[in-house]
């Protein structure tokens, strides 16, 4: 008897035991594990990262955006205006921090303001004469200066009228010849060497009007006021009302018509100054300045 109750005891104990294993909770399948717990931290710091990194500025952003806005002035021959009035919009869109205002006169003139304290920060000469004249007063910065274009000499008379005028050989049969002032106008001496060559350069003179700047020459001989003058092949090409009739003659100069550019040493704003001078020197500024009848050095 005793037995059997032992027997009955452990049973109990037995099943007691199993009842409470059965009653405790089991884990929830939604609890976090250390493994996803360590995933979305990390997908919560890639997030953070990638929302700071669209914050961030680019390069190019800080350096349109942080710099100081300035305006510069470029003091450039006369029929330097048709093709840097374009390209101007076009650098300012580059460099929106910099606005590049413009001063068009002829050589001799601007040279003659820039000695007399012009604000120019870059000067942009018809011939190499002025450019030299200002870099011996030590007034542009030598190895700054380049020389960027080159152009042609040519006769032109009024579009649609009939001329006795062929070349520069007969320009003597004009009635009033026009020619830019030898004593300012690059044009102007350019004109005077050619017909110095030909030896009539003090006849021509009794028949000159002399401009102020190669425009006003060009103008006179499309409004008509003039028979015939002497311009730069880019001024003609400006205007249907002219016609060009001849280059100068082979050997007549003694020096291509070049177009230097540089720096002014007493400009305050050189590094602007310095981007503009090698955005002319571009390919997208050199190729504009081949369509207006340049050649490029």
């Amino acid at each position: 008897m005793k037995r059997k109750l032992a027997v009955l005891s452990m049973i109990m104990v037995m099943v007691l035991t199993m009842v409470a294993g059965c009653s405790k909770k089991a884990p929830k399948d939604n609890k976090e594990t250390p493994e996803s717990s360590t995933q979305q931290e990390e997908q919560g710091t890639t997030e953070e990262v990638k929302t700071d990194g669209e914050s961030e500025k680019t390069p190019e952003a800080e350096t349109n955006t942080d710099k100081e806005e300035v305006t510069i002035l470029i003091a450039a021959a006369a029929s330097m205006k048709n093709s840097l009035e374009e390209l101007i919009p076009q650098f300012q869109e580059k460099y929106p921090w910099i606005k590049v205002e413009g001063t068009y006169d002829s050589s001799g003139k601007l040279q003659t303001q820039i000695e007399e304290g012009l604000d120019a920060d870059v000067f942009l000469s018809a011939a190499m004469k002025q450019m030299n004249a200002l870099k011996d007063e030590n007034m542009m910065d030598a190895d700054s200066i380049v020389e960027l274009l080159e152009n042609k000499v040519v006769l032109i008379v009024p579009t649609g009228v009939e001329s006795k005028v062929t070349s520069f050989e007969d320009i003597l049969n004009a009635g009033t010849i026009a020619i830019g002032d030898p004593e300012s106008v690059p044009a102007g001496q350019y004109a005077k060497k050619v017909f110095d060559s030909l030896g009539i350069y003090d006849k021509v003179a009794e028949k000159a009007s002399l401009g102020t700047n190669v425009t006003e020459v060009l103008n006179w001989v499309a409004e008509g006021s003039a028979d015939a003058g002497v311009v730069y092949a880019t001024d003609a090409a400006s205007l249907d009302k002219v016609t060009i009739i001849s280059e100068a003659p082979e050997g007549s100069l003694d020096e291509k018509v070049i177009y230097p550019i540089g720096i002014v040493t007493a400009s305050q704003k050189k590094e602007a100054a310095a981007l503009f001078v090698e955005y002319l020197q571009s390919e997208e500024a050199t190729n504009l300045f081949v369509s207006y009848g340049f050649s490029v050095q």
